[in-house]
């Protein structure tokens, strides 16, 4: 595929919700053939040079100041990296690409691990990242923990992601359906994160392009309460701004409670390209679909055993409260029961 100038216009909002004392997630915008972080606080529109682009959103966890920490951590060392790493590159392929991505979540992680490590007050903490790349046409989505990325085309929203949770895993199973995962106590349990362990996977996902695409990377404060179908409404309306579309989906999540903080980024792409799909290309590759990219990584190596090997996270601070109230109250029955057996 030929390299084709691809255009995007990005806006990007985080929120506290209506429960929160304080915002633990982040996102991410920046051009990383100049190696510069895009400031939002409008919308802005931007070509995409030769080393691509990032999107990011990180999702903390932990409690007090360590969630916050955690997030705004992988962000910063996830696009130092990728900027220092792909400047070194004499030629971004997109072979190069996606391994520069999948390597610095890793390097990521193991830094946050570290740190938390040597640092009692954060010990434990973590956060999720759902990162996007975009070179020549194609995006690129590395996948750590729940927040989500959808591609928006012609009014249908697609998930590029997999969320890295419990529920999933029931899902995935046959155990749960997908109606009984968005309702059940569970859904806040994540099976992986950046930090809590030294050993993570990074999911590698890809889609190829067309103009008048619309990513939408968010928080689950988005995605556990604003459901696919109405984030594509809200994207495909014409009427509405990529500002106006942002504000009004974080008005949807607080107006169902606003349990958690909220963030979004939307990009939009164009170009001068009628498709950034080969001619010769399959006709699958024309269909928006989670589809998992598996390159052949050498680098596993130098990043300390990195073994693939999963963990279960605690839960959430967006679902501990409910769940640990209900712990305790099962705690409180079984001891009466027990000094009810013993007295009779």
């Amino acid at each position: 595929m030929t390299e084709k100038e691809i255009t995007v216009s990005v806006y990007a909002q985080t929120d506290l919700g209506r429960t929160r004392d304080h915002n633990e997630d982040a996102f991410l915008v920046a051009d990383l053939s100049t190696g510069r972080e895009v400031v939002i606080t409008e919308p802005v529109s931007e070509t995409i040079g030769h080393r691509g682009f990032l999107f990011l959103v990180a999702d903390g966890m932990g409690g007090a100041a360590a969630g916050e920490l955690a997030s705004s951590m992988a962000a910063d060392l996830i696009f130092a990296h990728l900027t220092q790493a792909l400047a070194d590159e004499e030629e971004v392929t997109q072979e190069r690409f996606i391994f520069r991505l999948q390597e610095a979540v890793e390097l990521a992680n193991l830094q946050i691990h570290s740190y938390a490590k040597e640092h009692q007050e954060v010990r434990g903490m973590g956060t999720t990242a759902t990162v996007a790349g975009v070179l020549q046409g194609r995006l690129y989505l590395a996948q750590v923990g729940d927040s989500r990325g959808y591609l928006v085309r012609e009014g249908t929203a697609v998930q590029l992601t997999k969320d890295q949770s419990l529920t999933q895993r029931l899902v995935d199973a046959g155990e749960l359906t997908e109606e009984e995962a968005e309702r059940s106590e569970r859904r806040n349990i994540i099976l992986q994160a950046l930090g809590p362990d030294a050993h993570i996977r990074v999911e590698l996902t890809y889609q190829d392009l067309k103009p008048g695409d619309t990513l939408v990377l968010c928080s689950d404060g988005l995605s556990g309460l604003v459901k696919r179908d109405e984030i594509a409404a809200a994207v495909s309306n014409p009427s509405e701004s990529i500002q106006q579309t942002t504000q009004d989906l974080i008005d949807r999540a607080n107006q169902r409670g606003g349990p958690d903080n909220v963030t979004v980024v939307l990009a939009r792409f164009g170009g001068s390209s009628p498709t950034a799909i080969p001619t010769d290309a399959p006709p699958e590759a024309d269909e928006v679909a989670y589809k998992v990219l598996d390159p052949d990584l050498d680098h596993r190596d130098k990043l300390q055993g990195h073994e693939e090997e999963e963990f279960v996270l605690p839960t959430r601070r967006s679902g501990s409260p409910m769940m640990v109230a209900g712990l305790i109250g099962l705690v409180l029955v079984a001891l009466v029961v027990i000094f009810l057996l013993i007295t009779l």
